[in-house]
């Protein structure tokens, strides 16, 4: 993995798991979180691998928590991927695999930078599905009071700025298993609702 990603992945996911665990502390999680510390390391790396299709996977690096919260790389890759066992930390864990792009994609979110930095599309694979937060029909960038957690089938996503209204997708989740979230943001991206182990 180059410097500067591993510095990056370190600094933001850390910072991201840091945040679910004070969002657990205040009860803004409902159930109990899988608590990773309590599986081997071999156990965090086979998950973590399992958000991405095999021909991925095998070639992926592996960031895991430390003792202080803080990732760490335990496993080197070779094709430009990281995978990580979990994103938001709740009851049914939601590994991401994900490529230099996406890292720059998600340093600006949890920056609260204007815009993505990533400056090429980045792709993302949870092959186990992940969560986010609706409301009146919308789906919200941050948990607000009355908002609901909708967990997401298998799915990978394209980091890259899609506009609905040109590229006439739609906004929300539809029996064709695509759409543009955060639409009308500068973080608007492709979800594409397939399973990444059905992909060749």
């Amino acid at each position: 993995m180059r410097p500067f990603l591993r510095i990056l992945l370190t600094g933001v996911l850390s910072l991201n798991l840091t945040m679910v665990a004070v969002a657990a502390e205040k009860g803004h999680n409902k159930g109990k979180a899988k608590d990773l510390q309590s599986m081997s390391q071999e156990e965090q790396i086979r998950l973590a691998l399992s958000a991405a299709p095999p021909h991925i996977s095998k070639e992926a690096g592996v960031m895991l928590p430390g003792q202080d919260g803080k990732l760490v790389e335990v496993r080197k890759g070779t094709n430009g991927f990281t995978c990580i066992p979990t994103v938001n930390n709740r009851e049914k864990p939601d590994p991401m695999c994900f490529d230099a792009a996406v890292g720059q994609w998600v340093d600006s979110l949890i920056n609260k930078k204007d815009k993505p930095g990533n400056t090429v599309p980045g792709i993302s694979y949870m092959a186990r599905g992940g969560y986010h937060w609706e409301k009146d029909g919308k789906i919200l960038m941050n948990e607000e009071p009355g908002a609901k957690l909708v967990k997401e089938p298998p799915h990978w996503m394209l980091m890259w700025p899609f506009d609905s209204k040109e590229a006439k997708l739609p906004t929300l989740p539809n029996p064709s298993g695509v759409y543009i979230m955060f639409d009308g943001t500068p973080f608007a991206h492709l979800m594409v609702y397939q399973d990444p182990n059905k992909m060749k």
